[in-house]
């Protein structure tokens, strides 16, 4: 910290760091006593020090009272053994306690010799003293930084790109996504819906498998189609919607995409996303449908008869007002008039 508070180590303490050189002192305790930093206790090397760490650092653990604990691992460097610096710093201490210590630590490591210390830790816990948090401590340090919801979104996207295959049924890397092959079951009900057969058909994707599998199909009037869109995961639907518009009986190929906002996974959402272009181009080609209008929607509220009149028949707006000339300014005079050069002779 950049504010000390001028404690320093006692004469027994310096002496007692010379004496760690040796190499037979396995860890050692420092408390804060009478504005100085003291020597409270200490263990000589046993065995290794994962053999070493829980029995003769747990001894040396106050709840509720600071202290700096100093242990010896079993590798070296240029200066001696390496040391691991614990600051334990409970949380049921007093805070003017825990902003003592943490003010005094930079002292210490300085007159410890910073140059020896490999690793710190602050403990709060008695759990973070053991050797399994402390192994806890290690993996955290080395693992990668949390990603936001963005990041996560984007690396999965990139991880799902990288992924070629050759032929219909691997999976394919295409410019708008990821193509997860259809399976058997699913491209015989698009055949029927290309045939007329059904009206409705309803896909999923196997996350786990990474294919396209058929989860719904049949005939289904407009009334029950919005139950058919679950709330809980996302889903592919392609709809024959048939309706009439301006005196014309009409059947219109739907593809519905739904996605029920964030209660899905980010895997589960950015696997729909990218494969979804992927699918409708391989629906077009291979199967031969021809998909008149593509939607997204969060929930099946939202599929009503008015609702896909308008998406798929936009009204126009025929009576768009002509620009007026905006007018002048009020009380502007009257108007000039300019008269000819032959006027003015």
């Amino acid at each position: 910290m950049s504010h000390q508070t001028g404690i320093r180590a006692n004469e027994e303490l310096k002496k007692f760091f010379v004496k760690c050189r040796a190499g037979n002192i396995r860890v050692f305790k420092v408390s804060i006593i009478d504005e100085q930093l003291a020597l409270t206790a200490s263990r000589d090397v046993i065995g290794s020090w994962e053999e070493d760490y829980d029995s003769c650092l747990g001894p040396l653990v106050e709840e509720g009272q600071p202290s700096y604990i100093v242990y010896r691992l079993d590798s070296k460097n240029t200066s001696g053994h390496d040391w691991l610096f614990i600051s334990w710093s409970p949380d049921a201490s007093p805070v003017r306690q825990k902003m003592l210590y943490a003010s005094t630590k930079a002292t210490l490591k300085q007159e410890f010799g910073s140059g020896q210390i490999k690793e710190e830790l602050h403990a709060t816990s008695v759990d973070d003293m053991t050797l399994s948090g402390y192994r806890r401590h290690r993996r955290a340090a080395v693992a990668p930084a949390p990603l936001t919801a963005a990041e996560e979104e984007l690396a999965l996207l990139r991880r799902t790109e990288v992924n070629t295959g050759v032929g219909v049924d691997s999976r394919q890397q295409t410019l708008s996504g990821v193509a997860f092959p259809l399976t058997g079951e699913a491209r015989q009900a698009l055949s029927a819906l290309a045939d007329r057969a059904v009206d409705y058909v309803q896909l999923r994707i196997d996350l786990d498998e990474e294919k396209v599998h058929l989860s719904d199909t049949g005939d289904v009037s407009l009334a029950k189609l919005p139950g058919k869109v679950p709330t809980d995961c996302a889903r592919y639907h392609l709809y024959n919607f048939k309706h009439t518009h301006e005196g014309d009986y009409l059947e219109t190929l739907v593809f519905i995409y739904s996605m029920p906002g964030y209660s899905c996974s980010i895997k589960e959402r950015m696997l729909y996303s990218s494969c979804k272009g992927p699918l409708i181009e391989m629906i077009e080609s291979q199967i031969g449908l021809k998909i008149a209008k593509k939607l997204e929607i969060d929930s099946g509220d939202e599929l009503t008869e008015e609702f896909l009149q308008d998406e798929i028949h936009p009204k126009k707006n025929l009576h768009r007002p002509k620009f007026s000339k905006p007018k002048g300014p009020p009380n502007r005079g009257a108007k000039r008039l300019t008269k000819t050069q032959q006027e003015t002779v």
